[in-house]
């Protein structure tokens, strides 16, 4: 009887322990994020938004490997892994092909300065970028839409010079974003409810949208409530730390600016362009950036133009004497659009005040019709665009427009026979090839989800594949609380970028042997599957590491799959980098000798650690 006793007591108190264990993790992990992120300091809204946070949201990974023991150096020999300093403070917030000092060497005719202008390989840094001090990890999904810590991006300069406009707000810790836009400031709802009206955003039928000249991207921001996701771009400019504020704010954003390279993008990959006084010279250079908006446009898909002030001139008749500006010249630029407009076959379907929607034709047989016919691209390659010159000239439809006249609403279409599949326009790949795709990921996914138990839970909201394939990977994660960036390397031997836009997933060409678009601490999560394979003869692993960690927020995550041989070799360069690393076996198991190496970015910022300055310059930095 006494050992029931003890037994029930016993109980008893493990019970309680574990209660009091939980509690004081939570209360822990609370602390530590306030710590961090420099709230606490009598500011309401900041610590209103902390109280939200989930406490089973940790930051340590718990991985259980299925590989056994690790192997520590590639060569075998007990050589320690070579140790990457930090970066100098003044590198905080650097983008290596859009460096403000090395565009001023370049011409300023149709923004040339402004587009990628990458660093030699003798000036490449070696050194790991740090965070600023006081770097807190951004708000969840949807608070992070509205507010974002100042630490991570402390630029006030926006809440200035937009203050009018409605873009952004400076309120104690944090920055707030009510939502306004330049042509919107009574804020993006409303303007998208005018849209509606005339462009169907309700039903699916518009999934994919491109914004140029996006500001802090509170158009793409508000979309996400139409299931529309959005590719907002902005040069890196004046207008301090725009593209970066949208990164903050989990809204898909890359540094970029129309000037005289095409676009990184696929051909037909958006249902949607749209233009909110972006200050680009539509009519100009014989209309050769509305053909590349038409080039990136799928058949039947829809352009917007809107502003009346200092941008395109719709609706100028009703400003026009405010503006201090001949009547007779916004008259000829109107002019030039719509003409340009009839020449690409668009038809104009409404003016709605200070905005107008045009659609391009979803097959060229009204087009044959017409008087004055464009000029056609040469028969080549269309989505050969990796820093190649626009021509002016039109990119032709497709031989076969049928699927577009009857296209798929989104999400259908995330799994549906993409047309560029069912019409053999991607060479080496079937249909049976693309639903086995489909299988092998959901399977992978899944894989990854019992490992790092954080995919899941919100914590995750900018997510990138570095080599996205099919961009099955990114389908299988399809959530509301996540996005994902799907990169199509240049090298890669089949270009299905095209098939990622048809499911209605974006995605970008890029060459991973130069620096991403985008500020650095913009991915929670990025996914690299056979990168270092496909670039082992192209350039060096640790820079494409460099470049990975440049990217990746503080305590963010990767998951990198490769041969067991390249990985082993990953890991050891990683082991001097700050992150903690972990290599398990192939879902099929360890006589599979492809393997998957899990690892977590430690936090770290400015002063952290030894800098390469400090190293007397043994690193350049």
């Amino acid at each position: 009887m006494a050992i029931k006793g003890n037994s029930g007591e016993l109980k008893s108190r493990s019970s309680a322990s574990i209660f009091i264990v939980i509690g004081l993790c939570c209360f822990f992990y609370i602390l530590g994020a306030w710590q961090r992120s420099g709230f606490g300091k009598g500011d309401k809204i900041a610590s209103a938004i902390t109280k939200q946070t989930d406490c089973s949201v940790i930051s340590n990974l718990n991985y259980e490997t299925h590989h056994g023991d690790d192997v520590v150096t590639a060569d075998g020999s007990d050589k320690a892994a070579k140790e990457f300093p930090s970066c100098h403070a003044k590198y905080v917030d650097y983008t290596p092909c859009q460096d403000q000092m090395r565009a001023m060497k370049f011409p300023r005719d149709n923004m040339i300065y402004r587009e990628r202008h990458c660093p030699p390989e003798d000036e490449k840094l070696q050194c790991l970028i740090p965070a600023p001090k006081g770097y807190a990890t951004p708000f969840p999904w949807p608070q992070s839409r509205d507010y974002v810590p100042f630490a991570n991006a402390p630029y006030k300069s926006l809440t200035v010079e937009k203050a009018v406009q409605n873009w952004i707000q400076y309120e104690g810790n944090v920055f707030r974003f009510p939502g306004g836009g330049t042509q919107f400031p009574r804020g993006a709802d409303t303007y998208i409810n005018q849209l509606a009206s005339a462009i169907p955003i309700d039903n699916g039928m518009v999934r994919t949208a491109l914004d140029t000249g996006c500001g802090v991207a509170s158009l793409g921001a508000y979309l996400f409530k139409k299931n529309v996701i959005t590719m907002s771009f902005a040069p890196r400019d004046s207008h301090e730390a725009q593209v970066q504020f949208a990164l903050e704010r989990g809204v898909p954003a890359v540094i970029g600016v129309l000037g005289s390279i095409k676009m990184p993008f696929a051909t037909r990959a958006f249902d949607m362009a749209h233009c909110s006084r972006c200050l680009i010279p539509w009519g100009e250079n014989d209309g050769l950036y509305m053909m590349e908006v038409d080039r990136v446009l799928r058949p039947g898909g829809y352009w917007v133009l809107s502003g009346p002030l200092s941008g395109p001139p719709i609706n100028w008749r009703t400003y026009f004497g405010a503006w201090k500006r001949p009547k007779e010249d916004l008259e000829e630029e109107q002019r030039k659009i719509e003409e340009i407009a009839r020449l690409l076959c668009w038809e104009k379907l409404d003016e709605l005040g200070d905005i107008a929607v045009w659609k391009k034709r979803t097959n060229y047989d009204l087009c044959r019709q017409q008087d004055i016919k464009p000029n056609l691209c040469e028969p080549s390659y269309p989505d050969d665009v990796w820093y190649k010159k626009m021509e002016a000239c039109v990119t032709p439809y497709p031989k076969s427009t049928k699927s577009y006249e009857e296209w798929k609403p989104f999400p259908d279409r995330l799994n549906a026979i993409p047309p560029r599949i069912s019409s053999g326009s991607v060479p080496g790949v079937s249909v049976d090839m693309y639903q086995e795709d489909i299988q092998i990921w959901e399977k992978h996914v899944k894989s990854y989800k019992s490992i790092n138990n954080l995919i899941d839970s919100g914590r995750f909201r900018n997510i990138m594949d570095m080599n996205a394939g099919l961009g099955s990977f990114a389908a299988a994660l399809d959530s509301p609380k996540l996005w994902g960036m799907n990169v199509m390397p240049t090298i890669a031997e089949k270009d299905t970028l095209g098939v990622i836009s048809d499911r209605g997933l974006i995605g970008i060409y890029h060459d991973w042997c130069e620096a991403f678009s985008t500020y650095p601490r913009t991915y929670d999560l990025i996914h690299a599957n056979g990168i270092f394979s496909l670039y082992k003869d192209k350039c060096k692993a640790e820079d494409i590491l460099l470049e990975m960690d440049r990217i990746l927020r503080p305590e963010g995550s990767v998951i990198i799959r490769d041969n067991v041989n390249v990985l082993v070799k990953v890991k050891k360069i990683v082991g001097g980098m700050r992150w903690d690393a972990r290599m398990v076996d192939h879902e099929d198991g360890p006589l599979v000798s492809e393997k998957v190496l899990f690892a977590v970015k430690k936090y770290w910022v400015v002063g952290d650690i030894i800098t390469a300055h400090n190293k007397k310059n043994k690193v350049k930095n």
